[in-house]
Parts: structure tokens; C-alpha cells; sequence
């Protein structure tokens, strides 16, 4: 019998604009409040008199909250609940967020914004798994980050300009949560897992289904290597969003830069990230994974470094520039790793959960190593993380390649039918 010719060998079908809009849009409303979080601080010192200690306080509860939300909801999204996720998550940071715009009791308000945060946790663990059923796991990354960098540029142009108070910090976000719920459905399905045996993640009820995407041979193998994922993911989060955390004061200190050059700095990092997620998602698969991964943290360690040892402005901005760019395209093939794993999308709507709790405490890691120790050590102990998780990366993705090879040979079709896949094929 001819497959579906909306299914590729391993499951995962093709991108479509109603797939796009969805998937990649649900994800980066769950990742808003992270990318906002300079304008949300900003909201509370003013809106609510908080110090700014207290501030950046509220706003890493509101981001462990989301690291909690998607990795609690990240097995259900992974089986056949990931609309009820998406938008419960929706309309919970909708709720949550709203609130926190609107109401002007200080406690309130916190919980509130507490509460949105677990909503996008949902949102981004729906999304993760959803980014797994579509086919190319490397363009389709690569169109995420590239959604993500383009959005979030977009905002956070916007919210300066109706100010940066509770209203507009807040009120936006709780918008789009609502707006992006009518497009929830457009997600597509999730696909099923081989059997009960087999499945590269815990373990699948018999509503999963069956489909060639997971090997049969060594579901061990494929387990530990998601849990290694996940955890070397949430320390290399860590180790690269600590340097974001003091680039401003570094820069400031070492090199004298102003604060119009650090906006100008910022920006052409996003520009970059855009430009160069653009790039990958047009290559797909054609540079492999396991490769280009390995040329970029040994980059993001020689950059991280670099970035505490020069002392002219220009220089600086420079490191600063490629480093973040280099930051974006590694994420993406980390994701990409992490979709190939498992047809299904768990490790995927897991992975952003522990990523979100590395990025939560790394603001606190890089200010206190930078106080106790000064710059230089920071950023050498920082490239450190590059480096030493360069090795367990690069065994997971030989691992991921591995699952995604099997799992297309498991059920590749005769030549007719293959002739019919090819002429299907979309993306």
C-alpha cells in the first residue's frame, strides 16, 4: 500500500503555512517573557516600586515557572495532548499576563505574572513537540530561530514605543497569547512511536500508535541520550546566557562602550541571528548536524573568551556581535538534534524547559563570578562550558543521526512508492 503522500519515510510531514504560523509562533509567545525580561524588569521598579534586585527576582520565578510548566506538560505533548497544552499554556498567559498589566496590587500582580509564566511553558512544550512532526529537522529549527529572532525584534521595537510601563510590557504579550490560541489547531498531529518497547523516551501507551521514526535496536541507547541532551543543554544555557548577563556592565568597565553603542551592538546581533538563521534553514541537511555543531562551540568558547581579553570598544562590539551570532545558529542545531531523537517531539518539548532553567540562574552565576573573581576568569570559565560539553554534543547528534537513519529504513518504501514520496514532497 502507498503511503500517505503527506508522510515522509519517518513520519513527520511537510511545512505548510498553517504548520508554520502555528508552530513556530506558539513557541516564541511561550519564549516572550524571557527575551522581554530587561523591559518587564523595568515595568516593576516603576509600575510597582520594586528595587531592581527584586525586580530580576520576580522575573526568575516567572522563568523557572515556564521551565517547570514545559517540562511537566512535555510527555503529554509528546502523545496526543499537545492541543489542550497549547491552549491551556495560551490562555493561562493570557490570563496571567493580563492581569499583570491591569491590576495594581503589587502581589497580585506577581502571582499573576508567575502564572503567565507557567502558561508559556505549555506553549513552548506543545510547540517543541509539534516542531518534531515536520519533515527536516535542521530547516525546520533553522526556520524556528529564525521566527523567533524576527518576532521578538518586532516587539521589542514596538514596546518602547508606547512606553515601557506594565501595560505595555505585560499587555502585549497577554494579546498574542490570545491571538495565537485561534491558530493552535493548525498544529500538526502528533506521530506515533514503533511500539511500547521501543520508544526513545518514557514510556508510550498503546494510543501512541505505530511508526517506523524510532528504532527498535537499543531504546536505551536513545533514552540515555535524550536525558544527556537535555541535561547538557540546560548547563550550556547557563554558560552562554551568564556572558549576556554581564556584557553590558564588561563592556561598559573594560572597554568604555556607550550606551548607544550597546544598543547598536544588540541590534545588529539580532540582525545577524536573522540573517544567518535564514542561511541554515536554506541548507537543511545538506552540511549533516554533527559537523557544523562542532565549528560552532568551538567558535562560541574562542569568542566567549575573546570577549573578556580585549579592551577596545570597536574590538568588543565586534566579539560580542559574532559571538551572539554564533550563540543562535548553535541553539538551532541543538534543537534540530533534539527533534531527530524522537518523531514524536519529547525530547524537543522538554529540551526549551531545561534550557529555560540554566537561563534563569545565569544571571546570578555570571554577576557573582564576574564581582568574585573579575572579568577574565568569568569568560574563560564560561568558554569552559563550550569545550567540555563539546564532546557529549557531539555523541548525542552520531546518536540522533543513527535513530533518524534506522527510522527511515525500518519503513522506507518500494521504488513506485518512492517515486510518489519525491513528488509529494513539499519541504
Amino acid at each position: 500500500m502507498s503511503p500517505s503522500p503527506t508522510l515522509d519515510a519517518s513520519g513527520r510531514v511537510p511545512l505548510t503555512w498553517r504548520r508554520g504560523i502555528s508552530t513556530f509562533g506558539i513557541g516564541v509567545i511561550g519564549f516572550m517573557a524571557a527575551n522581554l525580561v530587561p523591559f518587564m524588569i523595568i515595568a516593576l521598579v516603576d509600575g510597582h516600586s520594586l528595587t531592581p534586585t527584586a525586580a530580576g527576582t520576580v522575573m526568575t520565578a516567572c522563568l523557572l515557572s515556564t521551565a517547570v510548566g514545559c517540562l511537566l506538560t512535555s510527555r503529554w505533548s509528546a502523545r496526543s495532548g499537545r492541543y489542550v497544552v497549547a491552549r491551556g499554556g495560551l490562555f493561562l498567559a493570557a490570563a496571567g499576563f493580563g492581569a499583570a498589566a491591569l491590576v495594581p496590587v503589587t502581589p497580585v500582580a506577581i502571582a499573576a505574572i508567575i502564572l503567565g509564566g507557567l502558561g508559556g511553558g505549555g506553549a513552548i512544550s506543545a510547540s517543541g513537540a509539534a516542531l518534531a512532526a515536520l519533515r527536516n529537522p535542521n530547516r525546520m529549527s533553522g526556520i524556528s530561530g529564525l521566527a523567533n529572532r524576527a518576532i521578538v525584534t518586532v516587539v521589542l521595537a514596538l514596546i518602547p514605543l508606547f512606553g515601557t510601563g506594565m501595560l505595555s510590557a505585560f499587555g502585549i504579550l497577554a494579546l498574542l497569547a490570545l491571538a495565537f490560541v485561534l491558530t493552535s489547531g493548525w498544529m500538526p498531529a502528533a506521530a506515533a512511536a514503533p511500539d511500547a518497547t521501543s520508544a526513545s523516551g518514557p514510556t508510550v501507551g498503546a494510543d501512541v500508535g505505530q511508526s517506523p521514526a524510532v528504532p527498535r535496536k537499543a531504546p536505551l541507547l536513545v533514552t540515555i541520550a535524550g536525558f544527556s541532551l537535555l541535561s547538557c543543554f540546560g548547563l550550556w544555557a547557563l554558560g552562554e546566557d551568564s556572558l549576556w548577563a554581564v556584557a553590558g556592565s564588561m563592556g561598559a568597565e573594560q572597554t568604555g562602550i556607550s550606551d548607544a553603542d550597546m544598543g547598536l551592538m544588540l541590534s545588529i546581533s539580532t540582525a545577524g541571528g536573522l540573517v544567518f538563521g535564514a542561511i541554515a534553514s536554506y541548507l537543511g541537511d545538506r552540511l549533516g548536524r554533527t559537523v557544523p555543531l562542532l565549528v560552532l562551540l568551538l567558535l562560541g568558547g574562542g569568542l566567549k573568551l575573546a570577549a573578556g581579553l580585549v579592551n577596545d570598544p570597536g574590538t568588543y562590539m565586534l566579539v560580542i556581535i559574532a559571538w551572539n551570532t554564533v550563540y543562535a545558529l548553535a541553539f538551532m542545531y541543538v534543537v534540530s538534534v533534539a527533534v531527530a531523537l524522537d518523531v514524536r517531539g519529547f525530547w524537543s518539548a522538554a529540551l526549551s524547559g531545561t534550557y529555560l532553567i540554566g537561563s534563569a540562574f545565569s544571571p546570578l552565576f555570571g554577576t557573582f563570578i564576574a564581582e568574585t573573581l573579575g572579568y577574565v576568569p568569568l569568560t574563560a570559565i564560561l568558554s569552559g562550558f563550550s569545550f567540555l560539553l563539546l564532546v557529549p554534543f557531539l555523541v548525542i547528534s552520531r546518536v540522533a543521526a543513527r535513530v533518524e537513519k534506522e527510522g527511515a529504513a525500518v519503513s522506507a518504501p518500494d521504488s513506485s512508492d518512492a517515486a510518489q514520496f519525491n513528488q509529494a514532497a513539499i519541504v
